[in-house]
């Protein structure tokens, strides 16, 4: 016998041979795989399959029509509590056949999960009831299954449902996710992000989320990934009517309905250190924001002590930094009424636009740069209006300064918040208004000074708020001047702070004391 031909010989007694064991392989994985997914699958999930494909020569698995449900679900169906989906496909690269045959697992590189539709049932209300329950409901049980280093979800809609009501916690549809190097250990596991990784994105089309009782979000496409963060068209929404959110709450209470065309995170970086959470972004914008606070008279006083921003900055339980926050393009309202009979007076603040640099938490910090907020906008569509702000997140006695300036303003327009305080209405045109404010959590004092044209006085009796002072308004407007031909009028101001009212009555207090001390 030839060289050549024992040559082909063993080549082809190797190639059969290959042949034979891929084939005996193949058949040994088939037996092995639906044993790995459900006889030895130690997790609390059955898990079928219409058909699976497994190629041992690109180390590949394929299956259609994935479909996993709770195993106490499959002994009683009135048990709806874990995770059911639907999958269209399921694609395992780069598998290890040494892992399905000796380990009872798939290790693998990489899953793609084509077209799921996952519902996650849960005994509460909130989506995540605390940060390990990601751990356990979610990452866990799957760990027993199979360990890949990338994942890549396409296309799905994914569902938190309360068992309760039958009713979605949260909702998102046409969902990407891609997850680059994974880690999971059994350390890693009890930790608030059960699983370490390099790099994900992550895209959707919208998305709805039941905060609490109160309120629900809805946004539609929403792109982020490690540095990085887009969320078009935001809605903060509030569950109920004014009037049944009204009847709902026992204390006085704002409701906040809150729109935004866009909000961008700009080099994000999140996560946790030694357990405790952390945010640090060089700038979030805010665009076309559209927010309207209202707040009825009809509750209860809340008669809690309101925390100035420096106080609750600084006792942020994480760490918070963000070198910028600009809203642009905004329109700001406030309304206040005390019974839905006369309606609610308004402040609006158009084409508003905010700057606030170095927003930080006080955690952890022993020195920070002071926070400093400027504001430009349209007050009363007709007005400008601009301040600056300043206080610093660690002083323990909440110290700021707030300067502003208003130009030809109506007085009139904010007779329904003069009022209340001055027991008095005015009318005419203020040319300029300032006032330059320092304050803390006690007091604030400072300058205030108007320049104003034509301006009438009208004061009101104190037993009957509702009927005028004849004498006292013509005596009024007896010693004021109808303008001050072009001068600025002056008065200092100091005021003692009520605690149980926020910073923004504080302000408008500190305005209004200076009207009343000019004007009256």
């Amino acid at each position: 016998m030839s060289g050549l031909k024992k040559i082909l010989i063993i080549l082809g007694s190797l190639i059969l041979l290959a042949i034979l064991l891929n084939f005996g392989l193949n058949f040994w994985i088939r037996y092995q795989l639906p044993k790995v997914i459900n006889q030895k699958n130690n997790s609390a999930y059955d898990i079928s399959y219409k058909t699976v494909d497994v190629s041992l020569w690109n180390s590949s698995i394929h299956a259609d029509e994935v479909v996993l449900v709770p195993k106490k679900a499959l002994k009683d169906d009135k048990v709806k509590a874990g995770i059911y989906a639907k999958v269209k496909a399921i694609d395992v690269a780069h598998f290890s056949i040494w892992s399905v045959l000796f380990s009872d697992r798939i290790k693998a590189k990489s899953i793609t999960i084509t077209q799921p539709e996952v519902a996650l049932y849960k005994k509460s209300e909130k989506a995540i009831d605390h940060s390990k329950s990601i751990g356990s409901e979610v990452v866990k049980p799957f760990e027993k299954i199979i360990i890949v280093s990338d994942i890549i979800l396409k296309d799905g809609d994914v569902k938190i449902i309360n068992v309760a009501n039958d009713k979605a916690i949260l909702s998102i549809s046409h969902v990407n996710v891609q997850l680059d190097g994974i880690v999971i250990t059994d350390d890693i596991l009890a930790e608030k992000i059960p699983f370490q990784y390099k790099n994900y994105t992550l895209s959707c089309d919208s998305i709805y989320y039941r905060a609490n009782p109160f309120y629900h979000i809805m946004t539609r496409k929403v792109a982020t990934t490690n540095h990085g963060l887009s969320i078009k068209d935001f809605h903060l929404i509030p569950e109920y009517s004014r009037r049944e959110f009204v009847r709902k709450i026992e204390k006085e209470k704002d409701i906040y309905t809150i729109n935004a065309n866009e909000i961008d995170i700009k080099n994000m970086d999140w996560g946790f250190k030694d357990t405790i959470f952390y945010f640090n972004a060089d700038k979030i914008l805010l665009n076309q924001l559209g927010a309207n606070i209202y707040r009825n008279k009809i509750p209860a006083d809340d008669l809690s002590k309101k925390k100035l921003y420096n106080n609750l900055l600084r006792n942020l339980k994480f760490n918070l930094k963000i070198d910028t926050l600009a809203v642009r393009n905004s329109i700001v309202e406030y309304e206040e009424e005390k019974t839905f009979d006369k309606g609610a007076g308004k402040l609006t603040f158009t084409k508003f636009n905010l700057t606030a640099r170095n927003v930080c938490s006080g955690f952890q910090q022993k020195k920070l740069a002071d926070m400093k907020i400027k504001i430009d906008c349209i007050f009363m569509k007709e007005s400008p209006l601009n301040v600056d702000w300043s206080l610093n997140v660690l002083d323990k006695t909440d110290g700021f300064n707030i300067k502003g300036r208003i130009l030809n303003f109506d007085a009139q327009k904010i007779v329904p918040f003069t009022k209340p305080y001055m027991n008095a209405t005015t009318k005419g045109i203020l040319n300029e208004v300032y006032f330059n404010f320092t304050g803390n959590d006690v007091n604030a004092k400072g300058d205030f000074a108007i320049k104003y044209d034509d301006l009438k006085v009208q004061i009101y009796r104190k037993n009957d708020r509702e009927k005028v002072n004849k004498f006292l308004t013509a005596l009024g407007n007896l010693f004021v001047k109808n303008d001050t031909k072009g001068e600025l009028k002056s008065a200092e101001v100091e005021l003692d702070r009520i605690p149980e009212k926020s910073f923004y009555n504080f302000l408008w207090r500190s305005i209004a004391e200076g009207l009343k001390k000019i004007l009256l």
